[in-house]
């Protein structure tokens, strides 16, 4: 994410009595600086990290969690071919 000598700065009261080279403080201020983080939502770079975030996520968890995950992206994936399939219909019907 970003360099652990910013992160120490950067959250330096959050992290008061914590060991600095435990990996869950690590861990942890990776947690904040994710959850600090302004990025723009209006553009392809703001929802690119917006799906890889939900990636990372999705990788991380098991059961029931991952299960819905891969239902979610599964029905987004649906609605593509949906509609490149309708698309492609339209355009054929219009050409010929």
């Amino acid at each position: 994410m970003g360099d652990s000598k910013d992160e120490d700065e950067k959250f330096q009261e959050e992290l008061i009595g914590l060991d600095p080279h435990d990996p869950e403080t690590k861990a942890f201020a990776d947690h904040l600086d994710k959850m600090q983080r302004q990025r723009p939502g209006y553009t392809v770079e703001g929802y690119l990290e917006g799906v890889q975030d939900f990636a990372d996520s999705a990788n991380r968890t098991t059961g029931h969690q991952r299960l819905v995950a891969v239902i979610v992206v599964g029905l987004i994936l649906l609605g593509v071919l949906l509609t490149v399939w309708f698309a492609l219909g339209d355009i054929l019907a219009i050409i010929f």
